[in-house]
């Protein structure tokens, strides 16, 4: 049997303000229509009179959504003039001054200038159409001159006002809850871009601090023993005298090159921080602060010492434990921790093991934590894997090399 093939979702190919445009155009169209058929039939008005101020009643909800003032004033001409021109004896039949089309052209209009353009407006619009409908029996006094269509006309009016004020109600509060969640959407997405600024100006002072401490040290110490070369070494050549004068000075010129890079690595508020980077003997203080904190954290050290491991490897051990830590304490909380080192001649195995939290917290945005774990160890010639454990927990394992250069794929077949 054929495998069925699964659907791919639609596309949304119209836009909310497209289908919301449309849906009030068809909206105001339906209304045009029946309003122009009932103002002639149960009113009397003239056909062309119909057209042309029904025509400017309807338009107005959608005029008003660039040019709310002009809309204001032709839909109050109309609400004016059209109940202006009924035919007393066929009109008293019916509710007047505002037809039902009317009437919900009058709501329509009113909801449609307060949603887009505010309280203020939408007010001002509301209140000029219930003075335009008062005008009318004031204008026409014959079409109220009986005590049975004066009462219709007060209810009339009564119900148009109240209906009108009703949608002003609504489309403000709307209107006001559609701001707010747009503007919770911008705090949002601007969080979360200052969030991934800081994370990145905390990654490359980082990497500043790692280059002043180690590779500049390591090159400050070159400098030094080849330019005094000369003075510890009295039996030196003369050749061997200025090759080490060209080691002397290819290596200010990187200690040069390499300042500069730390200036364009390190922010304006960020000046050099001169305290020792810490290495594998500072991960039990390390463990210790979190433990304070409140957490279980396990910590086992096995194998050999850790001494002969270069600078490089003592810094990345400690900072993928580090960040490991954090990430259990920030993504697991009250969940136990197990931290396991274990040294060797070749290679420096770490493991750090959380297991499944209690509950779920809520979900965190991506970062930079695992990406740069795994760039500390692949930039010293190791290896590193996170991923799920099987009791539902997270596991961290880095291999990392004694002597940087060595193989990640040799380093993992010796990992206990």
């Amino acid at each position: 049997m054929a495998r069925r093939r699964e659907r791919t979702p639609l596309r949304q190919r119209i836009s909310r303000r497209t289908a919301a445009l449309v849906a009030l155009g068809a909206a105001a169209a339906a209304l045009y229509a029946v309003l122009v058929s009932l103002q002639t039939v149960l009113y009397g008005t003239p056909l062309p009179l119909s057209f042309i101020l029904g025509a400017a009643l309807c338009a107005s909800p959608l005029l008003a959504l660039s040019r709310p003032a002009l809309a204001i004033g032709l839909f109050t001409a109309a609400a004016l003039t059209l109940p202006l021109t009924v035919v007393t004896e066929i009109a008293v039949e019916s509710p007047w001054p505002w037809s039902v089309p009317a009437l919900l052209t009058f709501v329509l209009f009113v909801g449609v200038v307060t949603f887009v353009h505010g309280g203020r407006l939408g007010a001002f619009a509301l209140l000029l159409g219930a003075i335009a409908s008062l005008l009318a029996p004031v204008i026409r006094p014959d079409l109220v001159a009986r005590p049975e269509s004066s009462a219709s006309a007060t209810a009339d009016l009564i119900v148009t006002t109240a209906v009108a004020a009703a949608m002003f109600l609504i489309a403000a509060l709307v209107a006001g809850r559609v701001r707010v969640a747009a503007e919770l959407t911008r705090e949002k997405e601007h969080s979360a871009l200052e969030e991934a600024r800081r994370a990145l100006v905390e990654e490359r002072t980082r990497i500043a601090r790692e280059l002043h401490d180690v590779v500049a040290h390591s090159m400050s110490v070159i400098q030094v023993q080849a330019s005094t070369a000369r003075y510890r070494i009295p039996e030196l050549g003369d050749v061997a005298t200025a090759e080490f004068d060209d080691i002397a000075a290819t290596a200010r010129s990187s200690l040069t090159e390499m300042r500069r890079m730390l200036g364009v690595l390190r922010t304006e508020d960020q000046g050099a921080e001169l305290a020792p980077q810490q290495g594998i003997d500072d991960i039990p203080a390390l463990v210790d602060s979190i433990r304070r904190a409140g957490v279980e954290v396990g910590l086992v050290l096995e194998g050999g010492d850790t001494t002969n491991a270069e600078p490089a490897v003592q810094i990345a051990a400690f900072r993928i434990v580090q960040e490991a830590l954090s990430n259990a304490v920030r993504h697991a909380p009250g969940a136990r921790i197990a931290v396991r080192l274990h040294a060797d001649a070749r290679a420096v195995h770490i493991r750090v093991h959380n297991a499944a939290p209690p509950h779920r917290p809520d979900g965190h945005g991506g970062g930079y934590g695992l990406r740069g774990m795994r760039e500390r160890a692949e930039i010293l010639g190791g290896s590193l894997s996170a991923g799920p454990a099987e009791d539902g927990g997270w596991d961290v394992d880095a291999v990392l090399p004694v002597a940087p250069g060595s193989t990640a794929s040799s380093l993992d077949k010796e990992n206990p």
